[in-house]
């Protein structure tokens, strides 16, 4: 049962405790409030700031799970908290550990503070759970696939354009890495984990994926420099740093170049064209 009081109590309490600052907006120089305004907590959470603020006036409609967790995660939440706010909403929390798409606060925050990098956060699936402006810029919207398609290694076999965004060298070496980075999940996880039903429909469906999956190879590494061919600018030499979430089992990646570079000046010239993409 829902306790529309205590969800009340506790959103307030989590929204006036944050700042702009805290989630990657601009303060601006008439602010009032202690905190975030409703409004921009409802932007943040993907939802009208009519919803939200009935939440905050103990009314409206019991809230979805799937409302929850963009709540949870527009407010940054800690996985505690996630789960308070879950139940205070008469609701089971959902599982936590490395099947849990809950993006830790911290990670967050560094994220937010990357607007004007290509930086993304991954599961280790390779599902794209975040991405900056300039991290759309570069490779897309990778948060709109549904189902398997949500993970880069099973587009990366069953999606040909998947590929064209990297350069034709680099191919068949993603490929083993793809399949050798399954296998270790599905060593890790066990059988009845989502690596193992990722790997099971590959093998029934992909004839390339069952070939280098006989290979029975494990513990191939990314390279640190990735070669992208990008639609736009063309070709682009990125540095690629990992930051692991390890009690999420999530990743945040971040593209840089070499400052001077040619590279580096094609960023330039991408970030114009994420800015007016966006606007």
């Amino acid at each position: 049962m829902i306790d529309r009081t205590g969800l009340a109590g506790f959103l307030r309490s989590r929204r006036e405790a944050l700042q702009p600052e805290d989630v990657g907006m601009p303060r601006g120089q008439r602010r009032r409030t202690s905190g975030l305004r409703r409004e921009e907590v409802a932007t943040l959470c993907n939802m009208s700031a009519d919803y939200y603020s009935r939440l905050e006036r103990e009314r409206g409609p019991q809230p979805s799970p799937q409302m929850l967790a963009s709540i949870a995660q527009g407010l940054h939440l800690s996985i505690d908290e996630r789960d308070h706010l879950f139940r205070l909403a008469g609701h089971n929390p959902p599982p936590r550990g490395s099947s849990s798409e809950h993006i830790s606060p911290g990670l967050l925050r560094i994220l937010d503070r990357l607007a004007d990098t290509p930086a993304e956060i991954v599961t280790e699936l390779g599902e794209t759970l975040r991405q900056t402006p300039m991290g759309v810029a570069l490779t897309g919207d990778t948060t709109r696939y549904t189902g398997p398609a949500r993970s880069l290694g099973y587009r990366w076999f069953t999606e040909p354009g998947a590929r064209n965004l990297y350069a034709p060298e680099e191919h068949a070496f993603m490929t083993r890495m793809y399949a050798a980075g399954l296998r270790g999940l599905v060593t890790l996880r066990g059988p009845d984990s989502r690596a193992a039903y990722l790997a099971g429909l590959l093998l029934e469906s992909n004839e390339e994926f069952r070939r280098v999956w006989d290979d029975h190879e494990i513990g191939i590494h990314p390279h640190e420099v990735k070669h992208f061919v990008h639609p736009e600018v063309g070709a682009l030499e990125l540095n690629c740093q990992r930051l692991v979430d390890p009690g999420q089992a999530h990743a945040l990646m971040v593209y840089t170049a070499v400052p001077g570079s040619e590279s580096y000046e094609k960023l330039q010239v991408l970030s114009v064209i994420g800015a007016q993409t966006l606007r």
